[in-house]
């Protein structure tokens, strides 16, 4: 009982401290210092060194350092050329409403499935001033960009996602067309995607802060409401409205940095090095900036990011941690193996979210889970199909409610809004969908099993 506890108090106490003081930077460290205390005790100070080289050598940290850095240059260099002005007055074309707004943004993340970073960042950078100008409040298009771009990566079979789960899968003689047959059970993703577009089409009531913020904007107030006690995790130079240039000097890097990473395998990384040099070589030869200020703009982007690339590097130790005091095994091995066979879909579908949500981590939980829950199904009868749905559905779940996960910050330094408003703007529909989803699973289990 003592050990659960103890595995539990970096969580509770990130929550709490969160919640309470908005302050999403300071209750990581302080989650992960706790953390480290629990692990190390009186060695804590060595083993958090030893936490943060350990970090620092992970491919996934060096990745989104690498990513959140260059981006952060890519929308300086965006904003400063006048390109993301030109490119909002050409998409103000066609969004000159509210719902078009919307509908516009849910299209842009639809195209811009190959990776979650970049489909939160670029649809919010995009479209944020035109929401502004028509009169959307912010909470919404972070909502609705934080939701699409952690269900499309699942339902998408294109994804890096994918591949990574296909091979996971492999090792019990399943493969991409398993896949493929498990992406019409994957209810919550499916359902989620929905649920953003009648929203965004007005066809769905508006509950919690959404429903808040719409009362705001619609008795003349902002459309952005800055927290005065919530810290900026990014840094980053407001847009002058009054710097235009052409909408092509935005689309042209834009188009390369998905074609990059398209060409090379999904990886986000060569597509913003490819649409760097891209706008390197549009923006200077046009005198939009000379090669001093094209460096002085890729740098005050980098440096921007300074801060919400640090709470991503504590809170990969803080995974790292929560699965060292037993975490994973509590939440999965633990309660998974304890279930009746007809349970089994609905109980991977919830213990698999209650993880991601618990550790802010997806790709550490597919590699336990698929492993536990795969087998775990076939020796109860059910399809393969079904428990695949079950633990990519989990996954989308957890991911898209936990305010520490790096789809929600990047959702943040796109639209300004703090990664716990988009969370409590979300909640009460992933929960909703969420228990919905848990009832498909248990019918589903029940029809797959044999009598």
């Amino acid at each position: 009982m003592l050990h659960t506890v103890i595995a539990f108090l970096p969580l509770l106490f990130l929550i709490t401290y969160a919640l309470k003081s908005r302050k999403m930077a300071d209750a990581m460290v302080l989650a992960t210092l706790l953390a480290m205390v629990l692990l190390y005790r009186q060695h804590f100070v060595t083993g958090l060194i030893d936490s943060m080289y350990a970090v620092l050598s992970t491919s996934a940290y060096q990745f989104s350092l690498c990513v959140i850095a260059t981006f952060g240059a890519f929308i300086s260099l965006m904003q400063q050329s006048g390109a993301l002005m030109g490119f909002r007055d050409l998409l103000a074309r066609v969004a000159d409403t509210p719902r078009r707004t919307l509908l516009l943004a849910w299209l842009l993340s639809v195209v811009m499935f190959v990776d979650e970073y970049l489909n939160a960042l670029t649809v919010t950078i995009s479209m944020r001033g035109i929401a502004d100008r028509n009169r959307v409040p912010r909470e919404h298009l972070a909502a609705q960009a934080n939701i699409m771009a952690c269900c499309l990566c699942v339902t998408i079979p294109f994804t890096s996602w994918t591949a990574f789960s296909v091979g996971l899968i492999s090792d019990f003689d399943l493969g991409f067309s398993d896949y493929l047959r498990a992406v019409p059970l994957m209810f919550y993703p499916l359902a989620m995607m929905l649920l953003s577009l009648l929203l965004a089409l007005g066809a769905f009531p508006k509950v919690g802060v959404l429903k808040q913020s719409y009362l705001r904007v619609q008795s003349g107030g902002p459309t952005f409401e800055q927290a005065s006690q919530t810290e900026k995790l990014v840094d980053i130079a407001e847009v002058d409205e009054d710097r235009v240039s052409s909408a092509w000097n935005a689309i042209v890097p834009l188009l390369s940095l998905v074609g990059g990473t398209i060409f090379f395998d999904n990886d986000l990384l060569h597509g913003i090095v490819i649409a760097l040099v891209v706008q390197f070589l549009l923006y200077v030869p046009q005198k939009l900036m000379s090669v001093g200020d094209y460096f002085r703009h890729f740098f005050d982007g980098a440096k921007g990011m300074t801060t919400i690339a640090i709470v991503v590097g504590f809170g990969l130790m803080l995974s790292s941690a929560n699965r060292e005091l037993g975490l994973f095994d509590i939440l999965i091995n633990g309660v998974g193996g304890a279930v009746p066979a007809w349970l089994v879909a609905p109980m991977a579908f919830l213990l698999v979210a209650l993880t991601v949500f618990a550790v802010g981590g997806c790709w550490a939980v597919m590699t336990i889970a698929l492993p536990v829950f795969i087998p775990m199904g076939l020796a109860a009868g059910a399809a393969p199909s079904l428990m695949i749905a079950a633990v990519m559905s989990g996954v989308t779940l957890g991911y898209s409610i936990c305010f520490y996960a790096d789809a929600v910050f990047m959702t943040t330094a796109g639209t300004g809004v703090s990664n716990i408003t988009t969370i409590r703007a979300t909640l009460p529909y992933a929960l909703t969908v969420g228990t919905l989803s848990a009832a498909a699973f248990l019918v589903a289990g029940e029809r797959s099993i044999p009598a």
